[in-house]
């Protein structure tokens, strides 16, 4: 997805989805479109639709993979839209991001593709891999001289705080996956109840 159609996404969901759309935001706080700033009527239907977009949009998967992700929320005990939360939070992409890896979720997802990381000592190229509570995650030592992980070594895409359940050591480009996370633990913006509402039907 090119720039301007990140920065166009994250306006009509009302979410920043990179440093760029943040900084754009802040100046256009308001819809694109020549109707953007006018007052529209939601429907329920509407708002459970784009809280499942935001959603989708800030783990940058298909609606294939969300779907696949509530239908297992569901077959699991405790509540729905808190279960997928968590199982989204597990991919490996979403915690190379979180563990200040990558600078986006658009980067942390090309990261892994491209192989730069291991599990356990055992390289992992799939988005999608779901983490286990003590997974140790570390980038491959031939990619650790490379500009965008020494900038990663160095902090630059380091949150304020790193989430609780990783350990994070990005000066040895390692890291852990501590607990799978609980929804109040996760910083994404997301009613996700209304998710499963969407979902529900």
């Amino acid at each position: 997805m090119q720039a301007k159609a990140k920065v166009k996404l994250s306006r009509s969901l009302g979410i920043a989805l990179t440093p760029k759309a943040a900084k754009y935001m802040e100046r256009r706080p308001y819809p694109p479109g020549q109707h953007g700033r006018g007052r529209k009527k939601e429907s329920d239907y509407k708002n459970q639709l784009v809280e499942k977009q935001r959603l989708r949009a800030q783990y940058n998967i298909s609606e294939r993979q969300l779907r696949n992700a509530y239908a297992e929320a569901v077959r699991r005990s405790g509540k729905t839209g808190e279960n997928l939360v968590s199982l989204l939070e597990s991919r490996l992409d979403a915690f190379v991001l979180r563990a200040g890896f990558a600078r986006t979720i658009y980067q942390a997802r090309q990261f892994v593709n491209h192989g730069h990381f291991t599990v356990n000592g055992r390289k992992v190229d799939i988005a999608s891999y779901r983490l286990k509570a003590g997974d140790f995650i570390q980038v491959r030592k031939k990619s650790r001289e490379t500009t965008p992980f020494q900038l990663a070594a160095a902090g630059a895409w380091a949150g304020e705080t790193t989430p609780a359940y990783i350990e994070s050591h990005l000066e040895g480009l390692i890291a852990r996956f501590l607990s799978v996370p609980e929804r109040k633990q996760i910083p994404v913006i997301c009613d996700e109840q209304l998710v499963v509402e969407y979902y529900s039907k």
